[in-house]
């Protein structure tokens, strides 16, 4: 697994750019490389990640599901420089986005993936102490109602990935899609469901749908030991 700038470019090969001078001798400004030091290029599709390496250090992990533009993350992060920060997001514009917010802070980085599989797949058990699932598209069509992302496979894998007493937020200001992820939530006994009452900075959408007076509905669900 590599810090890649290749990363930034749609198309672009996959270099190690090492923190020396010799980094900008070879075209790169400062600036360029804060950004690609921020991104996390896999090896392997299967393998899991070693957060260790990645952040280099070990501290307790956050992990912001579909981050956006990264100014949840970012402001999350700085103001919490104790934690690492993960953002997972599949659209490159906006992974760019976050890496330019991104590229000062030492504890975040990037992954470009689409958050589903990155939870099954990559991220260790037990490695987890948060995750933030904030404005999930509620995709309304019927046709399309399997595309949202909350499912029993997804709680069980997020589950999976979470410390123990650890959680997960969830926002959405789609108040018929809130009612189908209580439904699926409270069929899982491996989490105990609050209401997220908890002081967090807004998001993008969080912005936009407070500036449009829309309410937003949270749910909490922490890992516990589902009773057999």
């Amino acid at each position: 697994m590599n810090v890649v700038a290749g990363s930034l470019r749609r198309g672009a090969p996959a270099r190690l750019l090492p923190a020396d001078t010799a980094t900008q001798r070879r075209g790169y400004s400062s600036a360029y490389y804060d950004m690609a030091c921020r991104l996390i290029e896999l090896d392997s599709l299967i393998d899991r990640l070693d957060l260790e390496k990645i952040f280099e250090r070990n501290a307790p992990l956050h992990v912001d599901l579909g981050c956006g533009d990264g100014s949840f993350l970012c402001t999350l992060a700085q103001g919490t420089q104790d934690k690492n920060f993960l953002g997972i997001e599949r659209l490159l514009n906006r992974v760019r986005t976050s890496a330019r917010k991104a590229a000062k802070l030492d504890n975040v980085r990037l992954l470009r993936m689409e958050s589903s599989y990155a939870v099954r797949y990559l991220l260790p058990a037990e490695s987890v102490e948060r995750f933030y699932l904030l404005f999930p598209d509620p995709w309304p069509k019927r046709r399309h109602h399997r595309r949202r992302i909350v499912t029993p496979d997804f709680l069980s894998s997020i589950h999976a990935a979470l410390q123990k007493g650890g959680s997960i937020y969830i926002a959405t200001d789609d108040v018929d899609y809130f009612g189908i992820i209580k439904e699926v939530t409270e069929s899982d006994r491996g989490f105990a469901i609050g209401e997220g009452d908890v002081d967090l900075p807004l998001s993008r959408f969080g912005l936009i749908f407070r500036q449009k007076g829309a309410s937003i509905h949270w749910l909490e669900l922490r890992k516990i030991s589902p009773v057999k």
